[in-house]
């Protein structure tokens, strides 16, 4: 590889790769000599990325955490959000999406300073994710990592909420668990003013501040937090949860569906699906994509909007004499 710079971002990339490298296998990766490694070693020190070396006859080359992000012109709020996104998409189903991403979140949570490390680390540790559906409900992200580590770190969380009826009030919170449901974001914590758990829209609250006072975890009237909060939003215009079962392989359902969706086998050549959607026209479409016979199991408003798209396709066509 003669041209320097492209020999430097093919450098950066391997080191990102791979913990550690022996010199000579780096070298090898790269078929250039030692000296010119060192070189190229050097010209990424001066761009600002803290490449360790290790002297000796098993000497190799290892990339460092910084004191600052390397040069990627990325903010903390911004890499903190390139690594949630990243996460996100490392549980997707779509083919070689899944294995792309958890490379990418490798590269980049390795040369993250320490501060951001534990941020991106406290919002997986406290976050249930569920199979989502629907629109999205913007949260800031300042606001999901403090609120993160106040759950990972036991801390009293202050902040300001605004109801569905949109009364504003302030509360004063033990957080125990963030949960992603429908594409919504939910803190479940105790609600000290109240006395009781509660569970809080990340999209209707505003500058959560740690208290500075720890307390001990206190029991959740519930299986978990997903539950908790399943429980808390049915019948309050929050996510239906759907089941059907479809005639046809999990494989072969899980490739159409299966990043908006949980698909287990249910049999020879039968699969059984769950999802979570703000509304039924997105289960319905889904359902539609499969190419294969389908029984709903809940919720029944699901086979009456099903009917009533079939009447309407019937129509869709001009009349027949």
């Amino acid at each position: 590889m003669g041209d320097p710079s492209a020999r430097t971002l093919r450098l950066l990339s391997l080191l990102q790769q791979r913990r550690y490298w022996a010199g000579p296998d780096l070298a090898g990766r790269l078929g250039v000599s030692a000296r010119t490694l060192r070189r190229d070693v050097d010209r990424l020190r001066e761009l600002g990325y803290p490449v360790e070396a290790q002297r000796g006859v098993d000497g190799g080359y290892q990339l460092a955490p910084g004191a600052a992000l390397p040069p990627l012109v990325l903010d903390d709020e911004e890499a903190v959000a390139l690594a949630v996104g990243l996460q996100t998409a490392a549980q997707s189903a779509v083919a070689g999406t899944a294995e792309s991403s958890v490379r990418a979140l490798a590269k980049v949570v390795q040369v993250m300073p320490t501060r951001l490390r534990r941020r991106v680390e406290a919002l997986r540790a406290v976050t249930d994710p569920v199979p989502w559906a629907g629109p999205r409900h913007f949260v800031d992200p300042e606001a999901l990592t403090v609120v993160a580590q106040a759950c990972r770190d036991e801390e009293r969380l202050s902040f300001g909420y605004t109801a569905a009826d949109a009364t504003p009030s302030e509360r004063h919170v033990e957080p125990h668990r963030l949960v992603t449901l429908g594409r919504r974001w939910y803190l479940v914590g105790y609600d000290l003013d109240r006395g009781d758990w509660r569970s809080f829209r990340l999209d209707r609250l505003a500058r959560p501040r740690p208290t500075g006072t720890r307390f001990a975890p206190r029991w959740l009237p519930a299986e978990g937090a997903v539950a908790f909060v399943r429980a808390g939003t049915t019948g309050q215009g929050g996510p239906t949860a759907v089941e059907f079962l479809v005639d046809a392989p999990a494989g072969r359902v899980r490739a159409r569906i299966g990043r908006w969706a949980r698909v287990e086998d249910d049999g020879p050549g039968r699969s059984r699906v769950h999802m979570e959607a703000d509304g039924l026209d997105w289960p319905a479409f889904a359902i539609g994509t499969l190419g294969a016979e389908v029984t709903v199991v809940s919720p029944p408003e699901l086979l009456q909007q099903l009917h009533e798209w079939g009447r309407r396709f019937g129509r869709a066509g001009p009349d027949q004499d």
